[in-house]
């Protein structure tokens, strides 16, 4: 047995060693980007490939081996296919449930919307990032590791206020180490001569500035950019109408709930409410982001009656490491020792994003001693009795198949806690072993990397600002 059970292990190695170059191929040539039940597998290792492949037997009860996977991405890579997401997992459960045994027919009638197409040329979107703070830097990593198959965005610039000392190696060194996150996965050098950062072959000038409105974008080549402010300073029309005075910036995306009449856009539940007229966003909060896909979905459901919404929240650089004078009610005690109660505005948030649901939420916040990954716990009054199973099996099958399985993640584990989640890149995790039922009183606990997730809802945002929109295939119901 132990003889078998290696040989095995082994096998199934090798075949996925295998698989590796041509997944990079597919993306770096046709702009494929694969992935198996939402798990990315570009750029990943053998071990991340046969986790993946694992993953699916928790998610539906299924085994799912690397001799289903594998055809199928040896068939796309003699296919004309090219600008898609493509679910290699959900592709070979669907071909093994059809009982076809013409894997390319069943390719080509999946696949009918794309096949037959050259991979488009890079769409070249200039962004820049305007400061280069804990969101910041997590944006930076995901563009430039997004980077390499084209038809995306360009990271071109990063501008931030010159520090004392030697700024840019501090800035280098803060981008390729992360306390959180772990080290940048790649190269990272200096072109000191022209300020400017090399990481894994994207070239970012860094500029030194006060004043967003008088860089002049277009002396580095910048042009039509989307300015992604990450600051905080500005949250408002006016504050953010800065950037727009700037010389090559066409579009402003705040990473922060802004004031007034401003757009705030939740991925996945009002982005089709950006027009080419805007020109000013903002990407909410991570804790609106989190909390409002599964707040649609059990609404649309369901029914919300009312409910409330408790963020339980790791502390943030608005708080004190020791106690110390702070504007704010409590936050001045220091985070790292204490629970923290204050407010936080998620709750009515919502309402902009799903306006039914305006009025029917309150909502408060505990800051606790962690450095990242949030909980908010959904006390929902729905408007039908309900049962645990049913409200799990109903979130379950959103998180695979329904249009916000970007954002919302089901896990079903008794063992799981907070720093399982870190660079967890869905909006919210449903924690299904936590769920509460009584009647129609039902308690959700949702997990949350308040950075890195929330950094890849802003990116979605980002995409769709600047036009890059990839078709995801297998269809849902398709």
């Amino acid at each position: 047995m132990r003889d078998s059970c290696l040989q095995d292990w082994m096998d199934r190695e090798t075949l996925a060693e295998s698989m590796i170059p041509m997944i990079g191929s597919l993306y770096r040539k046709k702009s494929i980007i694969s992935s198996i039940y939402g798990r990315p597998v570009i750029n990943r290792s053998v071990i991340d490939l046969l986790k993946a492949h694992r993953f699916v037997r928790h998610m539906e009860n299924t085994e799912l081996s690397v001799q289903e996977t594998f055809p199928i991405l040896e068939a796309l890579t003699k296919m004309e296919v090219a600008h898609a997401r493509i679910d290699l997992g959900k592709l070979a459960v669907k071909f093994r449930e059809s009982g076809s045994s013409d894997l390319n027919a069943f390719l080509q009638e999946e696949l009918a919307e794309i096949t037959g197409k050259e991979a488009t040329q890079p769409l070249n979107s200039d962004v820049v990032l305007y400061g280069f703070g804990r969101i910041g830097r997590l944006l930076a990593r995901i563009l430039i590791e997004k980077e390499g198959g084209g038809n995306d965005l360009r990271l071109r610039a990063i501008v931030v206020r010159r520090g004392k000392g030697d700024d840019l190696v501090k800035r280098a060194s803060l981008l390729r180490r992360d306390s959180v996150h772990g080290t940048f996965r790649g190269s990272i050098s200096i072109d000191h001569e022209n300020e400017a950062l090399i990481a894994n072959g994207t070239y970012i000038k860094i500029i030194y500035a006060n004043d967003p409105a008088a860089i002049d974008y277009t002396q580095y080549g910048i042009n039509n950019a989307l300015v992604i402010d990450n600051t905080g300073v500005w949250r408002d029309e006016a504050g953010l109408s800065q950037h727009l005075q700037a010389k090559g910036v066409a579009r402003v995306l705040l990473t922060a709930p802004g004031k007034g009449d401003l757009k705030n856009i939740v991925y996945g539940i009002n982005n089709d409410q950006i027009t080419a007229d805007d020109k000013i966003l903002t990407a909410a909060s991570c804790t609106t982001n989190a909390i409002t896909p599964v707040l649609k979905v059990m609404n649309d459901q369901y029914g919300i009656e009312n409910g409330h919404v408790e963020t339980v929240h790791s502390y943030t650089n608005d708080q004190n490491l020791i106690d110390n004078y702070h504007k704010g009610d409590r936050r001045g005690r220091s985070a790292p020792l204490n629970m923290v109660i204050t407010e936080t505005g998620a709750a009515s948030a919502v309402a902009k994003a799903l306006p039914e649901l305006k009025g029917l939420l309150t909502g408060n916040a505990i800051r606790v001693p962690t450095p990242n990954v949030s909980m908010a716990i959904l006390s929902l009054n729905l408007k039908k009795d309900v049962t645990v199973e049913e409200v799990n099996d109903f979130l379950r099958d959103q998180s695979l198949h329904s249009e916000l399985q970007k954002q919302i993640e089901w896990v079903n584990s008794p063992e799981v806690v907070s720093t399982d989640f870190v660079g967890n890149s869905h909006a919210g995790i449903v924690d299904a072993k936590a769920t509460i039922v009584n009647g129609n009183r039902v308690n959700l606990y949702v997990w949350y990397d308040n950075e890195y997730g929330y950094s890849r809802q802003v990116v979605r945002v980002a995409q769709q600002v600047c036009g890059v929109i990839y078709p995801t295939f297998p269809k849902r119901g398709n």
